[in-house]
This record gives C-alpha cells, structure tokens and sequence, in this order.
C-alpha cells in the first residue's frame, strides 16, 4: 500500500471448490503447492512460475486467481498494469519494476495481473513504445525471476497481444 503499485487482495475463502470446472487446471494446482515451499527449493524443485486464464468475462477467471491464493495459503496482490504508465519517458517500466520487487520481498505468494491484454495492447504499434517496453519487462521479470511468485494473468483476449517469438522473451513452459 505504500509504494502504491500493487493492490492487496483478500483471497476467495472457497479455494478451488468455488471454481467450476477447470478440472485439470485445479489438479495440478493442488499438486504443485508444495512446490512453493522453502524445503521443496532447498531440495532443487522449481516453484510454479505462472498461468494465464483467457476467456470471457465473467467466466471464472478472478475467482480463480482468488482461489489459488486461499489453496496455497499465501497472498495474493492484484497488479494493474494500466495504473502503473505514467506520462513521463521511463516511469512506466520503472513502476513496473517496483511492483515486481515489492511481489518478490512478500513472497511466496500469487501475483494476480488482470485483464493483461488491455494495459499491454499497444505493445505492437504505439509510437512511444512504453506498452512494449512494459510487456519486455513482465516477461524478463518472469523468465529470470527465483522468488516463489506464482502469475495469475487473465486475458478476455489475447488477440491484441504482440506475438513475443525472439529467444530473449520467450517464457518457460510452466508460464
């Protein structure tokens, strides 16, 4: 609340049952929580990167974000990209890289970043470059990051998001 850059969300108090369907989806969650913990790091095993939730509105996909959050016991932190730009040259990815740090020091918990296609739209044909800066920085952020923050992204489209293909932003298969 601080810094301003993230928002604090109470998880859903159903968990995974408040969910309908999704079936696989709430398998490997439930599976992968342990994955999270300072032991299953000390052991070697990766902690979950992420998810991304597409569908139409109303479908389920914040109540999932929520849910995840109450199946695994952690926070969870609503991240608005659209809040984060800024008029000014450089403030945008700067706001951006605050609100990654801040997810990774409350770590573990869920970073939930809603309705990413809208704040990220622009990333292919805006003339300053600041939405494709800002996707370059998510997606660095979530390639190279160890702190145990597992994405929720929900997308009602993805068909506005930039096609990221280049070696440097391609993300991992649990992303």
């Amino acid at each position: 609340a601080r810094e301003r850059v993230l928002e604090w969300h109470d998880p859903d108090p159903r968990g995974l049952d408040a969910v309908g369907g999704l079936d696989l989806l709430k398998n490997w969650l439930v599976t992968r929580k342990s994955a999270l913990s300072q032991r299953a790091r000390a052991f070697g095993i990766p902690a979950p990167k992420g998810v991304m939730l597409v569908g139409v509105p109303g479908g389920g996909k914040s109540l999932t974000a929520k849910a995840v959050a109450t199946a695994w016991g952690v926070p969870l932190l609503r991240l608005d990209l659209g809040a984060l730009k800024s008029k000014w040259v450089g403030e945008s990815e700067q706001n951006i890289r605050k609100a990654l740090s801040v997810a990774e020091n409350v770590a573990p918990c869920v970073l939930w970043i809603d309705e990413i296609e809208k704040a990220l739209a622009g990333a292919q044909s805006e003339s300053s470059g600041v939405s494709a800066d800002a996707l370059g920085s998510v997606l660095q952020w979530m390639q190279e990051r160890t702190a145990p923050v597992f994405v929720v992204a929900t997308a009602n489209s993805v068909t506005s998001l930039p096609p990221e293909r280049s070696e440097e932003h391609r993300v991992g298969k649990e992303c």
